[in-house]
């Protein structure tokens, strides 16, 4: 059992480090609004992995799989939002960005909840999670355990790897940001992010 579960958190190890959206949205909060935007972007992203991981272990999530008109709907919903972010960065590409609040002053709630909501809604709206939680994660779990219990497990680890890889790479962002926040720099990025985030949009529709 411990084998099959060090071979499973491999591929899924593997599968958090190959960049996506989360990734691209991830950088643009970071970079233009500092670390605690991104880690709570990074929270919402969690929170969404943790969504589709209930949805699988309760079969919801094959039957999305399964039906096609619904599964259409949720991938042209998630090209739309994907493309609506790439179309924001490249409206106003190097738009100055809020400044981030002193240290123990509470955040307003809807500067908060945008970082949250944007990494939350981007992976709630991603149907190839549900695809890849169907499809990969009764083939991993480990044996000796009930399945759901197995995808359950791996749900939880999938979303600790995602936390881990994804707040790591906030803070190395957040100790260049120095350099991100120059008005060149930061136009360039802006407009880079938007193009990634609107290929992504584009290829989520179309595959």
């Amino acid at each position: 059992m411990l084998t099959a579960l060090l071979g499973a958190t491999g591929v899924l190890a593997l599968l958090t480090l190959v960049p996506g959206p989360d990734m691209a949205i991830v950088t643009k909060r970071a970079v233009t609004r500092g670390r605690g935007d991104g880690l709570r972007t990074v929270a919402g992203i969690a929170v969404g992995l943790l969504i589709w991981g209930a949805l699988t272990v309760a079969g919801l999530a094959a039957l999305l799989a399964a039906s096609a008109e619904v599964y259409l709907a949720v991938k042209l919903a998630g090209a739309a939002y994907l493309c609506w972010l790439g179309i924001r960065s490249l409206w106003r590409p190097g738009a100055e960005p809020e400044a981030e609040l002193p240290e123990g002053e509470r955040p307003g709630a809807r500067r908060t909840g945008g970082a949250w909501r944007t990494g939350l809604v981007a992976n709630v709206l991603n149907p190839k999670i549900a695809v890849f939680y169907t499809g990969l994660l009764p083939a991993l779990a480990p044996p000796g355990l009930r399945p759901a219990a197995g995808m359950a497990l791996l749900v939880g680890v999938h979303v600790l790897l995602t936390l881990a890889w994804l707040g790591t790479y906030v803070y190395l962002l957040s100790r260049a940001r120095r350099f991100f926040a120059r008005p060149r720099v930061r136009r360039a990025l802006d407009r880079a992010t938007g193009v990634v985030l609107i290929g992504f949009g584009v290829r989520v529709a179309t595959t």
